[in-house]
């Protein structure tokens, strides 16, 4: 599965860090290159204290590393199967990422937002396919806690919803 990953703070980078550790390729979005080498710093510093503490070798560190490919581009997301939207609680902002991930993604592509606040059935009707778009919350540090929660709303499918708990328990 293609995951795309739009923001790089904590949570950004803690969630690429899983999914890529759990074998899914990951594309971290960032506005700046800047913001995309600080996460990539702070992943290598989290897998490294693994490598130290004899929790995974260096190979696949690396690996898991290589697993996440860069971009400041939202179109490369155009084929993401599921795509985690991790910026400020902003509501403006949000819905301009959905609006623009709508546009893009494919028709199937989960949309997901990490937000534990704001309204997801808010977020997900700036779309055109509101049955898409779920919370997926997940609690830091992301790669230590295993405890993610999947917000259905109003209009979410319980397929999505089903695939996301199933997704969730994976990684």
């Amino acid at each position: 599965m293609k995951v795309a990953v739009i923001g790089t703070g904590t949570m950004g980078n803690g969630i690429a860090q899983t999914f890529a550790q759990a074998g899914h390729d990951v594309l971290l979005k960032g506005r700046s290159e800047a913001s995309l080498q600080r996460a990539h710093k702070a992943i290598d510093k989290s897998l490294s204290k693994m490598v130290e503490k004899g929790k995974m070798e260096a190979a696949q560190k690396d690996a898991i590393i290589a697993k996440i490919v860069d971009t400041m581009d939202y179109n490369d997301c155009a084929d993401a199967d599921l795509v985690v939207e991790v910026i400020a609680e902003d509501m403006a902002i949000k819905k301009e990422i959905f609006q623009t991930l709508d546009k893009i993604c494919k028709p199937e592509a989960i949309l997901a937002t990490n937000t534990s606040s704001l309204s997801i059935t808010e977020v997900a009707a700036c779309t055109s396919r509101p049955e898409n778009v779920i919370g997926m919350h997940f609690f830091n540090p992301v790669p230590m806690m295993k405890l993610v929660e999947a917000l259905t709303r109003q209009l979410t499918s319980a397929e999505v919803h089903n695939k996301v708990v199933e997704l969730a328990k994976a990684v």
